[in-house]
């Protein structure tokens, strides 16, 4: 299927490309979540007489998350979870609770723009996590896991 996508998507191409992805892909995804609409005659020409304000939307939303980015730029997350005497977690730290723990200190942030590179936190310690505000905009924090014992 053919769709116009409406957002810079890494993976597909930048705002007004036109681009063949798999009809599942199209439907279930890039369509619901308005990331890209069908590439009919009429959705092109309604696209190239909204692209002025759709870039300037597009700029806006960037403009925003790299203000936000600056803030969260080389932030130190504390997050107590239970632990045993060797540092060990009794479960895990996972993108939900460092997204929550953001939420406290302020920051609207998204489980899923929470990046952990090695998988859930399983130990103690200070761990380094990604966080994709944007497309273009990445930062790194760290999360500071203190274990509380039982």
């Amino acid at each position: 299927m053919e769709v116009i996508l409406l957002e810079a998507d890494p993976h597909l191409g930048k705002l007004g490309d036109i681009v063949r992805v798999k009809d599942g892909h199209a439907r279930n995804y890039l369509i619901p979540n308005r990331k890209a609409r069908r590439a009919t005659e009429a959705a092109k020409a309604q696209f190239e007489a909204q692209r002025a304000e759709l870039e300037k939307a597009a700029a806006a939303k960037l403009a925003e998350s790299q203000a936000q980015g600056e803030k969260l730029n080389g932030l130190s997350l504390e997050i107590p979870q239970k632990a045993g005497v060797d540092g060990r977690l009794f479960g895990s730290v996972t993108n939900n609770d460092i997204a929550q723990a953001l939420a406290a200190k302020g920051f609207v942030v998204e489980k899923s723009q929470v990046r952990l590179p090695n998988g859930p936190l399983k130990t103690v310690g200070e761990h380094p996590v990604t966080v994709v505000l944007h497309s273009e905009v990445q930062v790194e924090i760290t999360a500071q896991v203190v274990g509380q014992t039982v």
